[in-house]
């Protein structure tokens, strides 16, 4: 947009004249089309923090005396305040001082650019321009002539909708357990010896099937007896015995269950499985041994598969395998009762409701899940403090409650616990996360550098809103290209594309006052009055304060 710079000509044509002496102010007027001063541009505009402007035009051959001298100063002004840019000096070919010659015959081109930082106020205010001339020791200042309305602040109107991400929880819902109780027999027996009934881990396994029959987030599966024979005498016979042990096993869970009353219950769920010569036990047993020549009898194991060639080697080794036969076979002559069962967690609903009356009962990833499924912002907070005090504990507490302070509009809060949580870990989530509360503070470029640290979509986006912020509307338009909001459509309508504007705003289906004030500003940009004054009324009527501010707004004045 430009701005017939005549009223800058008025001022220099004064200058020329008071110091001249040999033209009349009415040829002046007659050949002021010809000069084309222009600004661009007209309003002017705040890009990355800064106000720039640029002034062309040429002085007309025989318009500049030889011997006067000029200076012009644009500077903004506004209610309380001002500021002015550089100083742009010319001169005839005869003056002293600086500046740049205008040749008299020919007269010259100029263009000047200067930029000055945006200060509050300069949205309502004035660009005009201060001319001081000079010929020999007589100087001259004119009244200042206004060249421009006004800094239009569009991309101001940028929201925080930074992308923060939330860590997840690592909750098994459901784990499978196993529990095992061990019947052991004497030399080719499969007699049950009365001790073995009163051991531990048989008291251990009727407690413990007791206790799953009354808690219904716990579920027995199976229940199965695996018996076993050491590896000595004939394959046949152990494998005999081996069935005999199971069968005596099952004698045991019989009883078992029958004292717990639990027979019924669980009875169909008990399945023998004799599994004869226990070679595979025999190895372990021998890998953890301090038996003299035990590595040679494992390497025998792993040399050998055929059964009997392994047991007629290993009994070669006459001493060691009278040792094997005191220390080691006794163990493997044995009925193993294993019980699997599941034990599942809190659902999602009894999580929301611990959360919310008793969260210190849970445990940390339970703690995390039952934050992740609350709706209540305040509840979420308190949830993810309980979980930052546990023991077990990591960086996801922290990072999650700075989530939620964010959406809490508590910046404070969530940048310390942002920092907090990138200081315990840094990972993709934290680095973004860290990046957003730097950038609340006021450092893009140390934002930057965590977004790119991070490498997420989110952090991808919020590079976009230091882009925008900075000025540079096409970096942001491809860097926030994968999302449409009301930042992507404000990168677009800065970077000149109002159909592009439009559509990310419509697919963002934001139906803010401020999305209807930038749908007004895209209309106003695309020369629909129409869709202008539609919006601009909705958006006013949802929030009174555009009202005002349309009033002075120079995207619907220019």
């Amino acid at each position: 947009m430009k701005k017939g710079f005549s009223s800058v000509v008025v001022a220099l044509t004064a200058v020329t004249l008071l110091f001249q002496g040999c033209a009349t102010l009415g040829s002046m007027e007659k050949h002021m089309a010809e000069l084309n001063f222009q600004v661009e541009p007209s309003p002017l505009e705040v890009h990355g923090d800064s106000v720039k402007v640029t002034i062309t035009g040429k002085f007309p051959e025989k318009y500049f005396a030889k011997a006067v001298s000029a200076q012009a100063t644009p500077a903004i002004v506004w209610n309380g305040g001002e500021a002015t840019y550089k100083v742009q000096e010319f001169k005839g070919e005869k003056a002293t001082g600086n500046g740049d010659v205008i040749p008299f015959k020919t007269g010259k081109s100029f263009k000047y650019t200067a930029t000055l930082p945006y200060s509050a106020g300069m949205e309502s205010s004035k660009l005009e321009l201060r001319i001081k001339g000079a010929k020999g020791s007589k100087t001259a200042s004119f009244p200042a002539v206004e060249i421009a309305k006004g800094v239009i602040t569009t991309p101001y109107l940028m929201k925080r909708d930074d992308k923060v991400i939330g860590s997840k929880d690592a909750l098994i819902r459901s784990t499978d357990k196993t529990f095992e109780a061990v019947v052991n027999f004497d030399l080719n027996s499969s007699v049950l010896k009365p001790a073995e009934m009163k051991d531990a881990d048989i008291a251990e396994l009727q407690a413990l099937l007791t206790a799953i029959s009354t808690n219904p987030k716990m579920v027995v599966t199976q229940i199965e007896l695996q018996s076993y024979a050491s590896p000595e005498g004939e394959i046949i016979l152990n494998d005999g015995l081996a069935v005999e042990r199971a069968q005596a096993g099952s004698k045991v869970m019989t009883n078992v269950l029958k004292t717990a009353k639990l027979d019924v219950l669980y009875g169909a769920l008990v399945k023998e499985n004799p599994k004869g010569e226990d070679w595979d036990g025999f190895k372990a047993a021998m890998e953890k041994s301090a038996i003299a020549d035990s590595d040679i009898i494992v390497r025998i194991l792993q040399r050998t598969t055929d059964l009997t060639e392994r047991e007629t080697e290993i009994k070669n080794i006459s001493k060691t395998y009278t040792e094997i036969k005191d220390l080691i076979f006794p163990s493997l002559r044995r009925c193993v009762i294993r019980v699997y069962y599941t034990e599942n967690g809190y659902t999602d609903a009894e999580l929301i409701s611990l959360g919310k009356t008793n969260a210190s009962v849970l445990n940390y990833e339970e703690l995390l899940k039952a934050g992740s499924l609350t709706e209540d912002a305040n509840v979420q907070a308190a949830i993810y403090k309980e979980a930052e005090g546990k023991a077990n504990g990591d960086y996801r507490a922290s990072n999650n409650l700075g989530v939620v302070y964010y959406g809490m509009n508590k910046s404070s809060e969530a940048a310390k616990q942002f920092e907090k949580a990138y200081g315990m870990k840094k990972n993709s989530e934290t680095s973004n996360n860290n990046g957003v509360a730097v950038r609340m503070n006021g450092d893009r470029k140390g934002a930057m550098k965590l977004f790119s640290e991070s490498g997420s979509a989110e952090s991808k986006y919020n590079k976009g809103l230091i882009l925008i912020a900075n000025g540079d509307y096409a970096g942001a338009v491809s860097t926030m290209k994968d999302v449409k909001s009301f930042n992507s459509a404000l990168a677009k309508l800065l970077s000149g594309d109002n159909a592009g504007a439009k559509s990310d705003l419509d697919a963002s289906g934001d139906k803010s006052a401020l999305a209807d004030y930038l749908r007004a500003i895209i209309c106003a940009r695309s020369n629909d009055a129409a869709g202008k004054d539609s919006n601009l009324s909705s958006a006013i009527a949802k929030d009174g304060s555009l009202g005002e501010k349309s009033k002075t707004d120079l995207e619907f004045v220019k």
